[in-house]
């Protein structure tokens, strides 16, 4: 690696949401230049005009920004334009033909078939000394060398060669005279000054096809760093068809964007110790490229969730509540404007805190709060209302409306009425529940008997039992 401060880029393609893998691939390469004092470039690779849409391309700079990789920050540069550079791809593809780097070949895959015998054959180097001039439908074709080896220096996997006589020449150029991605990719990276590729490992097959780019073109290669793939429960790749792997998608559920960035970075990666859970700051500050496992790393939904978790707990009650309002607000909440009591809110949000792993479930924790009747749930009325339930509402609404409005002396009353059923308190609790949120589980029954209310709470316990003498319960 060169003293100099390394110049690091971020290549997205804006043609659908953002990639997981892409958000950890941005990450370590925003690690790797904040913590050298170097520079991330964020270039946009947008010359598949049939894919791409303004708005990926927006979707890419805001989900940067939502994972702590900002515009304002100095060491970001860009985003530049792949399309703005279609001349000097141009260029460069003229000089190598110019420096008998590259030759046109006017081939077609019928004719390379039929001298091979197969269509999945590499080029066999037929128009290599013909001498072919430019012409409308030849290909500008890369000379290979016929000896010897590619040798790719990469920080996480050594020095993997690559035997030259196994790389056909590539082509660099289409019939039309447009550059393809390959030299296109390598021309940018010259221009942009970028030092280190940090990148999938999908892309380890082209390098020694791009390093023979840099070299022909009187450039030295970039130090390359291949990440390992990130696969699902199954050990299979991520993919957008099957997984769920677009980042906007975890952050529209809940998942806050710091949990999300500490998980990422620990996706091939760790600090070492049993500590994982960590701000960016530390995990920028420990991070080293050279330390990145070869091996796939696996993305595991449920360890993202506890890491989630443990950062909605982490918040402070202020935060808490900020979080939460967008799922307490339409077109999320289920419930009227007019409805929702924000300082109704702020007397259970302390107890939802500690139980949340996402913040979008936040809505069915409170909704019995802001709703004018419980949800309808037959599986937790079935479950709880069980024979014996309509005669302990009423005895349950008789000793609650006497008792003082605050969760112990609540407590206490329906430890009493429990007593007399000879019932456990947990048993006593499911049918009152069930009558007053409509749920089997949720916060804690008696602090938000509290925060419903006494008229609100009772006048569901009545509704409860009138339904259940409606259904024949005696």
């Amino acid at each position: 690696m060169s003293d100099a401060a390394p110049r690091v880029r971020f290549a997205p393609s804006p043609t659908g949401m953002f990639h997981v893998g892409g958000a950890r691939s941005a990450l370590y390469n925003w690690a790797v230049a904040r913590q050298s004092g170097g520079t991330f470039v964020l270039r946009i690779e947008d010359t598949d005009a049939a894919r791409n849409k303004p708005e990926w391309i927006d979707g890419i700079v805001s989900a940067l920004a939502a994972i702590g990789i900002s515009q304002a920050d100095p060491h970001f540069e860009g985003p530049y334009f792949q399309s703005a550079n279609a001349g000097r791809h141009r260029e460069a593809a003229l000089k190598l033909h110019a420096a008998g780097a590259a030759y046109y070949c006017d081939c077609t895959r019928e004719q390379l078939a039929e001298r091979t015998g197969s269509p999945h054959l590499g080029y066999d180097g037929f128009c290599r000394d013909r001498g072919l001039a430019h012409e409308p439908g030849r290909a500008l074709r890369f000379r290979t060398p016929d000896e010897g080896e590619t040798v790719v220096v990469d920080l996480i996997r050594g020095e993997p060669s690559f035997p030259n006589s196994a790389i056909e020449d590539f082509v660099i150029a289409r019939g039309d005279g447009s550059p393809v991605f390959l030299l296109a990719n390598v021309v940018d990276d010259l221009d942009e000054g970028i030092t280190e590729v940090i990148r999938g490992e999908e892309h380890l097959s082209n390098t020694p096809k791009q390093q023979l780019l840099w070299q022909a073109l009187g450039a030295r290669p970039p130090v390359w760093a291949h990440l390992p793939v990130i696969v699902n429960e199954k050990r299979q790749k991520l993919s957008k068809r099957r997984d769920k792997v677009a980042l906007e998608d975890y952050l529209a559920e809940g998942y806050l964007p710091e949990a999300m960035v500490n998980y990422l970075m620990l996706l091939g990666w760790g600090p070492g110790g049993d500590r994982e859970i960590m701000p960016y700051q530390e995990l920028e500050r420990l991070f080293r490229i050279e330390d990145v496992n070869g091996s796939s790393a696996f993305f595991d939904l449920k360890k993202l969730t506890a890491f989630n978790g443990e950062y909605i707990r982490a918040l402070s009650g202020a935060d808490f509540v900020a979080e939460c309002t967008p799922w307490l607000m339409a077109p999320h909440a289920p419930w009227a404007p007019e409805s929702y009591d924000p300082e109704v809110f702020a007397q259970v949000a302390p107890l939802a805190q500690t139980r949340l792993a996402v913040l979008s479930d936040i809505t069915a924790n409170v909704d019995f709060l802001f709703l004018d009747e419980p949800v309808d749930d037959e599986a937790s009325w079935a479950k709880a209302m069980k024979p014996g339930a309509r005669e302990l509402l009423r005895d349950a609404s008789a000793a609650l409306s006497g008792a003082v409005w605050e969760a112990e002396p609540l407590k206490a009353a329906l430890e009493a009425v429990a007593e007399a059923h000879g019932l456990k308190l947990g048993k006593a609790q499911a049918p009152v529940r069930v009558a007053v949120t409509g749920r089997t589980v949720g916060l804690p029954l008696f602090e938000s008997l509290v925060a419903l209310g006494r008229e609100r709470t009772l006048a569901r316990l009545a509704a409860a039992e009138r339904r259940l003498r409606e259904q024949g319960q005696e």
